[in-house]
């Protein structure tokens, strides 16, 4: 299938007669799962020009920032990979050239589309992995099944994190209209304030989903996403202990459209919820983003690797996971987009 050009990106697609799903050459996101009855992607584009993160240059780019998150945000679209960090790199790392969030959401993918399967290959290899997704779109679908296989191509085990990177944004993710749901149980804040000030979460707050504590007291329900006119926040949300299959469903009540992701409780144990509205101010951010990452991984925090592996268990629940020497793991999930009338409704359809 040829390559398509999506916001000025190259391109694969595959769809059928509800959803059309796009994900881009370089850095292998899934860029949008478009309802093709409302015309609406859930999935966020950012309001910065999209580039191929191999044609991010400091010296002549920096509309993106001069940091090791620039190469990331230069070609950032919806739902990218991050593998096998989730974070930040150490400074030595980021000195070495390694980006936020690790090679997988920068990395060149070989795509082939099949019938109704869209296959991303890449080598990823700084960390010596290799990576393949695969992405079923059945005729008459509202359902992609999708597996991911890390293989390790290196003599000795690794720990990694491995976190699908989900990130919503307008129109469907509107100031205190868009609700979610999620199998989320114990949750914790992040344990330093990151925004620069503008945070509202009280800092390493332990609660229970979805009341989360806020700096001066007091707590804001997580179901419905922010009205605050500028605001920025994480927090990580342990799946239900007492589940196979854990999920998050969002759902916006003026086009009435749901989207929800379905995973293995044991693969992805951790949901982190990433709020920025409007807050940031460097570039390439230019207090213009409006987003929601709804982040299902191995790790609860984004962290350097050292600092991961330096935290260990939360809630007695490991961070990061395992690939054995030149072993390959796979894991399996869905991802749902669909019409509903209500957020009763929208979390129905996780059961369909």
């Amino acid at each position: 299938m040829a390559v398509i050009n999506y916001l000025g990106r190259r391109a694969h697609a595959i769809g059928n007669e509800h959803l059309e799903v796009v994900v881009s050459v370089e850095g292998g996101h899934i860029a949008s799962i478009l309802d093709k009855a409302t015309g609406v992607n859930p999935l966020w584009v950012p309001p910065w020009k999209s580039i191929e993160p191999s044609s991010y240059d400091p010296a002549k780019n920096p509309e993106y920032g001069l940091n090791a998150e620039s190469k990331l945000l230069a070609g950032i679209l919806g739902h990218n990979l991050c593998l096998d960090l989730f974070g930040g790199p150490t400074d030595e790392e980021a000195a070495a050239g390694i980006p936020v969030h690790g090679e997988g959401s920068v990395a060149p993918y070989d795509i082939s589309v099949g019938g109704d399967t869209l296959t991303q290959v890449a080598i990823l290899e700084t960390c010596q992995l290799k990576f393949t997704r695969r992405i079923r779109l059945a005729a008459g679908s509202r359902r992609l099944e999708i597996s991911e296989t890390a293989e390790n191509l290196s003599p000795c085990d690794r720990p990694v994190a491995w976190t699908q990177h989900v990130t919503l944004g307008p129109p469907f993710l509107a100031k205190g209209r868009t609700l979610f749901g999620s199998t989320a149980t114990k949750s914790k804040t992040m344990e330093s304030d990151f925004t620069g000030g503008y945070g509202h979460m009280a800092i390493a707050a332990e609660f229970d989903w979805p009341h989360v504590p806020l700096v001066g007291g007091g707590t804001e329900d997580l179901r419905v996403f922010t009205s605050r006119e500028k605001s920025g926040a994480y927090s990580t949300h342990l799946m239900d202990p007492s589940r196979d299959d854990a999920w998050f469903v969002a759902w916006n009540p003026d086009c009435k459209l749901a989207i929800a992701y379905i995973w293995k409780r044991t693969d992805f144990p951790w949901l982190g919820i990433w709020e920025e509205n409007l807050g940031r101010t460097s570039a390439p951010w230019n207090g213009q983003a409006i987003t929601r990452g709804m982040e299902f991984g191995a790790s609860p925090f984004p962290e350097s690797r050292r600092a991961m592996i330096d935290r260990g268990k939360t809630f007695q629940t490991p961070g990061y996971r395992w690939i054995p020497a030149r072993t390959a793991v796979t894991s399996e999930y869905a991802a749902l987009v669909a019409p509903a009338s209500s957020i009763e409704e929208a979390v129905g359809l996780i059961g369909s």
